[in-house]
């Protein structure tokens, strides 16, 4: 019988304390600093226009990155709402993609999104799943499979099965976000389907993404995935449909096999005396007949309603955990990427503004993640060099004291992040002033 959860999933691990995910919203993260009160009194008036601002460069940054990715990501795109108003070919479909996958790999890292490698899908394929369904994934149809996540957490869930009278406790790894990128291969792969019976079109790149994953299930989100039965469905179908065969034969049908065998011998030259069908004769050949016929669809009957129940538990369970699609997940993604380098930024700039002197990057480090640990009981891995990284490139830090860092202050920082926010819109005087 099926698995049921018996009650929501517990969170019983925060997860390992190496991933990078800053697991708090960027206004939620303004809040806690502001509220932490170690700016000095003179700069917590403007400590939330500073982030303004701040806020304001990233997003104009990452509004290129998208535009970049909406151009790479056309020539795939299954549900365009706009028309078309070129053709592309082979070439310039390779050179999209290759644009494409690129392109998603430097989102994905600034969005702390980790890659999941052919060999933690094989590990996922090997556990057992939650939904005790039997998949199968012909992994030959792709040219290409990218799978990243973010956010690990460990977790419990207690399952019902047998009608509720088993119920069992598993413990597994859950991840809260997974990006999934599939391409398919061309049609020449598929000569020996059906083309019209195909779920997908070949050629076609599918991009998805889903929240609270199980790691061992994985193998559900594959756009191929097709469940199969399994050894105890087999019986579950099999012994049942063996019990009322014996059953129809014992009782409905050995009058009838009699009657075709002795019709079969006539027939075939092997019986001399004619069988008489009078009425009675074919009213047993046909009631025989169609109860074996009844049977046959009965148990034809169970095995569609089987398949059917496994297509209903992986169609749930992809529907409730399904993110966004195509386009929109590019969307999703360069909001994810930019808040998590706001967030870098920011934690990078503030901790060496409260420090009593200039620190060196392990000791920016360390003091953001002693933070985290000790004010919000999280252990986490800051990304400390992104962070630092994105500082130099804005000007708000500046190298001391033999690789010692130091921030711009705060009415500086303002000053030049103003100053850079006016280089992205040069105007100087109206146009037709220009032409003389």
């Amino acid at each position: 019988m099926p698995q049921e959860p018996a009650g929501e999933p517990r969170t019983v691990s925060p997860g390992p304390a190496t991933q990078r995910f800053i697991p708090f919203r960027r206004s939620d993260l303004v809040d806690m600093l502001d509220e932490d009160g170690r700016l000095a009194h003179a700069e917590r008036d403007g400590f939330r226009a500073f982030v303004q601002l701040l806020n304001a460069v990233f997003h104009h940054e990452f509004h290129s990155r998208l535009e970049a990715l909406k151009d790479a990501y056309a020539p795939f795109n299954p549900d365009p709402d706009t028309r078309a108003v070129r053709r592309y070919d082979g070439e310039d479909r390779e050179a999209a993609r290759r644009r494409l996958v690129a392109g998603l790999r430097e989102l994905l890292d600034h969005g702390n999104f980790e890659p999941i490698s052919d060999q933690d899908l094989q590990t996922a394929f090997e556990e057992e799943s939650l939904l005790d369904l039997h998949l199968a994934v012909d992994r030959s149809d792709f040219e290409d499979v990218l799978f990243f996540r973010r956010g690990v957490t460990v977790r419990e869930e207690e399952l019902t099965s047998w009608l509720g009278l088993r119920r069992r406790t598993v413990v597994f790894t859950n991840y809260e976000k997974v990006l999934m990128l599939v391409t398919f291969k061309d049609a020449e792969h598929f000569t020996d389907q059906d083309p019209d019976e195909l779920p997908f079109t070949p050629g076609s790149t599918i991009l998805k993404l889903f929240q609270d994953v199980p790691r061992a299930d994985l193998e559900m989100l594959f756009p191929n995935a097709e469940p199969r039965m399994r050894r105890v469905d087999k019986l579950l179908i099999g012994v049942p449909a063996l019990v009322s065969g014996i059953v129809v034969l014992a009782t409905k049908l050995l009058t009838t096999l009699g009657l075709l065998l002795l019709l079969a011998g006539f027939w075939l030259g092997v019986r001399d005396e004619p069988v008489e069908l009078d009425q009675a004769t074919l009213v047993t050949l046909g009631a025989g007949l169609g109860s074996l016929g009844g049977y046959l669809t009965r148990q034809f009957n169970k095995f569609k309603k089987r398949k059917m129940e496994f297509m209903k538990t992986l169609s749930d369970n992809l529907y409730f955990r399904n993110l966004d699609n195509d386009t929109g997940v590019l969307h999703h993604l360069i909001d994810d990427a930019e808040e998590e380098e706001a967030k870098e930024a920011l934690l990078g700039w503030y901790f060496l503004r409260i420090a009593d002197a200039p620190l060196a990057p392990g000791q920016l480090d360390e003091a953001i993640e002693a933070w985290f640990r000790n004010q919000q009981d999280l252990a986490m891995d800051f990304e400390v060099h992104d962070g630092i990284d994105k500082l130099k490139e804005l000007r708000l830090l500046e190298d001391v004291d033999g690789g010692r860092l130091a921030e711009v202050p705060m009415d500086e920082a303002m000053r030049r992040l103003d100053e850079r926010w006016d280089r992205y819109f040069q105007y100087d005087r109206p146009l037709r002033d220009r032409s003389g």
